[in-house]
């Protein structure tokens, strides 16, 4: 028998016990943790590098493409970037110990509702290393202890990121397993770590869908899941077509490998005879291939026949998906069947439709006339991110600080006794 659940025990007892210290942890000592973990990352860049390089060198045997292998690689621009972004979740409000709700009862007993940890968490996620830092710093900065488990491919990268984040943890005084790392590529360890639904208080996996589907069914504990991102921008019979051609091609081509970035193009019966030469010569320069339904296609010629798996999934590549539908409802009815909650768009002159939209599309986050690439906490002023929630629990869309948290009631009375 394999020691894997020995291991799981050791890490999660060890978070549990920092868990508890971090309660009482100061904001200015996370402040100081930030801090000093920024200026390690900058002190260390090439044994960051080089660490890295071992990761991209055995890239080709996992089979990843050009997209992976870019998200994948650090460099010194990226570092500092890296670091910067330690000082911009140093910059956001501490939610702990913050008071959002109180009362004063009858018989004179203070209610409040105080915003608190929500304990530990357990974090898988992608072959990112950048991803290391952000999670490491959300989870430290909201008062969790964080169990984190990055993908194979970027193991070398992530061992010397986080040895970096624990020294700076022991210079600054706080739980040294505040943070830790599964140091291990075994897939048994995950499996084990679901388990501890007693020491663990949510699980957050980010990646591919096989990977959160595994997490769902063998998890113990709360999950905070991020489905595919089939994400889509609807063309409405009034929108401005120079303005829907920008916002299509941000939305699909500036980064076609991230979950908010576009999938599928809905466009209005009323003007597709029109539109679509134009949506085919961008996409002709975008080098995106097309994949679209038979109107789609006898004006754009180079585009394959959509089939209904095309609309059911995230290609993460130059692919598009497009259909032309009948009318708003049409649309809203296509986004329902095929979407997955993540990022919808609609593209309008039409203040009527606009909030037809965003009132019957149950998606993560909906935009009027603004690009898909906008869901992300950064840009919706959350800073750093731990992910993108598809679920509709409290946690939704991006997941800053706030979301990281929970609540307790606390009471203060002078002796009252309830009769």
């Amino acid at each position: 028998m394999s020691n894997w659940a020995d291991y799981a025990d050791r890490l999660t007892l060890q978070a549990r016990k920092a868990s508890r210290q971090l309660a009482i942890v100061t904001g200015e000592q996370k402040q100081r943790w930030l801090h000093r973990s920024a200026e390690l990352l900058m002190q260390h860049v090439e044994q960051i590098v080089e660490a890295n390089k071992r990761d991209l060198q055995a890239a080709p045997g996992y089979g990843l493409n050009a997209a992976a292998v870019d998200r994948l690689t650090l460099t010194p621009a990226r570092l500092q970037t890296i670091a910067n972004a330690l000082g911009e979740v140093s910059a956001l409000p501490d939610p702990v110990g913050e008071i959002f709700e109180s009362t004063v009862r009858p018989n004179g007993l203070l209610v409040t509702r105080v915003r608190v940890p929500l304990g530990v968490v357990f974090f898988i996620y992608e072959s990112r290393p950048n991803v290391t830092i952000d999670a490491a710093s959300l989870c430290l900065k909201s008062g969790n202890a964080v169990i984190l488990r990055g993908g194979k491919e970027a193991l070398h990268s992530n061992v010397a990121l986080y040895q970096l984040l624990r020294q700076a943890l022991v210079e600054t005084g706080l739980p040294e397993h505040a943070v830790q790392l599964v140091e291990t590529t075994e897939r048994e360890v995950v499996g084990e770590l679901l388990k501890r639904g007693d020491r663990i208080d949510v699980t957050i996996p980010r990646g591919g869908k096989s990977l959160i589907e595994r997490v769902a069914n063998e998890a113990r504990m709360p999950v905070i899941k991020h489905f595919d991102g089939i994400c889509h921008v609807y063309v409405d019979e009034s929108a401005d077509h120079q303005m829907a051609l920008a916002i299509l091609k941000n939305s699909k081509c500036q980064r076609p490998g991230v979950c908010n970035a576009a999938e599928c193009l809905l466009i209005h019966q009323a003007i597709a005879e029109q539109f679509l030469p134009k949506v085919g010569l961008l996409l002709q320069q975008e080098g995106v291939e097309v994949r679209g339904c038979e109107q789609t296609r006898r004006s754009i010629p180079a585009a394959k026949l959509a089939t209904r798996q095309d609309y059911q999934t995230e290609y993460l590549d130059l692919i598009l998906s497009v259909k032309v539908v009948e009318d708003l409802s049409a649309a809203i009815e296509h986004i329902d069947e095929f979407s997955s909650h993540h990022t919808e768009v609609i593209i309008t002159n039409d203040l009527k439709a606009a909030n037809r939209f965003t009132a019957e599309v149950d998606s993560a986050a909906v935009m009027v006339n603004a690009s898909t690439r906008f869901n992300d906490g950064g840009e919706f002023g959350l800073g750093a991110e731990i992910g993108i929630s598809t679920d509709k629990f409290h946690a939704r869309g991006p997941c800053g600080l706030r979301e990281l948290t929970s609540y307790k009631w606390v009471a203060h009375g002078a002796g009252q006794i309830r009769s």
